[in-house]
């Protein structure tokens, strides 16, 4: 299971990464493995401004569709259009080329919330 250290993460199995006040966001590698094959990822809140665990978007396996969870407060700046034509790049490249927003964080005190690769790990071992 891929992790990377530099990254935080939500207990519902979204990863960031903060760049200045503007974060990416995705789903894990270990949420990806549980969706399965990943057919469409929906994000109609770009330019609005929501809070932290809120729900952004959705996205869509052969087998169920999933909530996504705004990890930090924001305004959503951009989604990743690339995911239109090929929504597998989140099941191929979770933290690369398979990320989903960038969000304009509005408190960046939030994500001492959010939790170390570490924390993750244990999470999804429990």
């Amino acid at each position: 299971m891929n992790i990377p250290s530099e990254l935080k993460y939500t207990k519902d199995h979204e990863w960031i990464r903060i760049e200045g006040d503007v974060a990416t966001i995705g789903v894990t590698d270990f949420a990806q493995s549980e969706l399965g094959d990943i057919v469409y990822v929906e994000v109609e809140t770009v330019d609005e401004t929501l809070d932290a665990e809120e729900v952004f978007g959705t996205v869509e396996a052969v087998k169920t569709v999933s909530d996504l969870f705004l990890p930090l407060s924001g305004e959503i700046i951009e989604f990743n259009e690339a995911l239109e034509d090929e929504p597998e790049k989140v099941n191929s490249d979770p933290y690369g080329d398979g990320w989903m927003i960038k969000l304009k964080c509005s408190d960046l005190s939030e994500a001492e919330n959010l939790m170390s690769a570490d924390d993750y790990k244990a999470l999804i071992s429990a």
